[in-house]
């Protein structure tokens, strides 16, 4: 063989090699949902942190703080309102540091001061004065937002002379019933309302014991139910926010009494620190993404066992701690950790899930200076509208790099995937079996559908998984002239044929005529 010969035979085997398809046969349960999510699972948090929180030799924040961001611009405004409605938490590291001036009481009520010490995270007390907290309702009002807000937990107690970082005596519920009875007589809706911020297990920079953490939350629910009487107007009661530690969940759950918690909620930076050079490798490792699914099982066992009237709730995850990865969390590769976090945080039985950040940091899903989409919006504001509350058992024994799950399709007949490739050579043509049978085995059927199927590729600029750009069914997503979100279209494809899923690609696809009994 010639040197022609040689090289033509090398460019043709790497060309099947990029291009090769693998046939996969996924298999649907129908019969019954394993899981049930909120409507509105998709939540996003606006942070405290001020302009100069920074995080190796970087400043990403902004003026993306709550204090600073720019309520009225239009961008993210029309962002917010595409979800209708958007869940937004407020809170975050911060929130414990946070006083509200609602009694006009506070001398020099200012934002957070950088301060070197004596204080959380190198910042100073923050005091929210009710001109911003206002405007700040103005905004959830125009855009109909849904909103958790995120109370000061370490208010009205004082550090331990014996034990670092641990903070001792009751919480001083006062400044937030002041904040309460401000909120009622201005008509601000509030969905629900959350006690502290990373202060459970070993903590962050502070931490409570579990059961004067439990005691707390009892405190804050009669609170609620004191200035919320009205059973169908009455927030929900979250907590603790924190990363899970299972003695301490275990404990706290168990001593807090009855129906006293109505959303067990923690936190997951499962994928290191922002500066790792590691992140883009691990959101492609199909094995490293699916250590975590122990922390949701083991999250939502607890509340089987100790809070069975509360759901598990994901309050905050941007995957890289310290403001997210630098050159990876804002790129269409974080779609593959993010959505699939979505899909396992909802066979889990969570309820909803927050991201962070709506702006601010390199996590953020709205680009903090011009707040122009990142690839990440496209894909929750995908998942938002096609996918349902009730969750398929959706399985198959292809490759592992290809992610699937199956939730009943969003308002209308028919069931919803996402499929999620993270591998950067195999293309996959899936074709669909129906498991109608509750005892398991044989028989299951092949799907064949009658009706043309919608199909959501999203795929990255030129290939390129660290490109901030994406791509929906080839045509990029832009905005408009007149700065409008681009309109999400379907491709409508032959229902008689596989889903093909391109490498490196994530489609959602919904399927009208597949009659799953579980969605009827």
């Amino acid at each position: 063989m010639n040197f022609k010969s040689i090289t033509f035979f090398v460019v043709f085997l790497s060309c099947l090699l990029v291009s090769k398809a693998e046939k996969v046969e996924v298999v649907v349960e129908g019969a019954t949902p394993i899981a049930q999510t909120d409507e509105d699972f998709i939540c996003v948090t606006l942070d405290w942190w001020p302009t100069n929180k920074c995080d190796y030799d970087q400043c990403p924040w902004g003026q993306a703080g709550l204090f600073n961001l720019d309520l009225k611009n239009k961008i993210l405004e029309k962002a917010v309102k595409a979800f209708h409605p958007l869940r937004i938490r407020v809170g975050g590291s911060l929130q414990d540091q946070v006083v509200y001036n609602v009694r006009n009481n506070i001398e020099n009520c200012q934002p957070f001061q950088k301060q070197d010490k004596g204080f959380l995270f190198g910042f100073s007390i923050g005091c929210l004065d009710m001109k911003r907290w206002d405007e700040l309702n103005e905004f959830f009002n125009q855009t109909r937002a849904k909103v958790t807000f995120g109370l000061n937990a370490l208010i009205g107690r004082k550090e331990s002379e014996t034990e670092k970082n641990l903070w001792v005596g009751d919480w001083y519920s006062h400044n937030a019933r002041d904040l309460m009875s401000y909120t009622i007589s201005k008509g601000y809706k509030i969905d629900s309302y959350e006690l502290g911020n990373e202060l459970c297990g070993v903590g962050v920079s502070a931490r409570i014991e579990a059961k004067q953490y439990a005691k707390d939350m009892a405190a804050l629910k009669n609170l609620v139910k004191e200035m919320y009487p009205n059973p169908k107007t009455q927030p929900k009661v979250l907590g603790p926010g924190g990363f899970y530690d299972k003695k301490w969940f275990d404990t706290f759950l168990d001593a807090s009494g009855h129906d006293v918690i109505d959303g067990v909620t923690h936190h997951i930076y499962n994928l290191g620190p922002g500066n790792n050079p590691d992140v883009v490798r691990r959101v492609q490792d199909p094995f490293f993404l699916t250590q975590i699914a122990q922390t949701f099982k083991d999250v939502s066992n607890a509340i089987v066992k100790f809070a069975p009237w509360s759901g598990a709730w994901v309050s905050e995850s941007g995957g890289a701690y310290n403001s997210g990865g630098q050159l990876v969390s804002y790129t269409f590769a974080f779609g593959f950790w993010y959505l699939d976090q979505l899909g396992m945080t909802s066979v889990y039985s969570h309820k909803v899930y927050c991201r962070q950040a709506l702006t601010g940091g390199n996590y953020a899903l709205l680009n903090t200076t011009t707040f122009v989409p990142n690839p990440d919006y496209y894909g929750a504001l995908l998942w938002h509208r096609v996918m349902g509350s009730k969750v398929l058992s959706v399985t198959h024994k292809g490759s592992p790099y290809l992610r699937v799950y199956s939730h009943c399709a969003k308002k209308e007949p028919g069931v919803s995937f996402v499929f999620i490739n993270l591998s950067k050579n195999t293309s996959f043509d899936v074709d669909l079996f129906h498991d109608l049978n509750l005892n398991g085995g044989s028989p299951n059927f092949e799907f064949k559908g009658h009706k043309k199927r919608e199909e959501y590729h999203l795929t990255p600029k030129d290939g390129n998984i660290l490109s901030s750009i994406v791509l929906l069914n080839g045509t990029p997503l832009e905005l408009s002239d007149s700065l409008e979100i681009p309109e999400l279209k379907p491709k409508l494809v032959d229902g008689l044929k596989p889903i093909s899923i391109a490498a490196h690609s994530i489609a959602f696809v919904t399927i009208r005529d597949f009659n799953a009994p579980a969605c009827s």
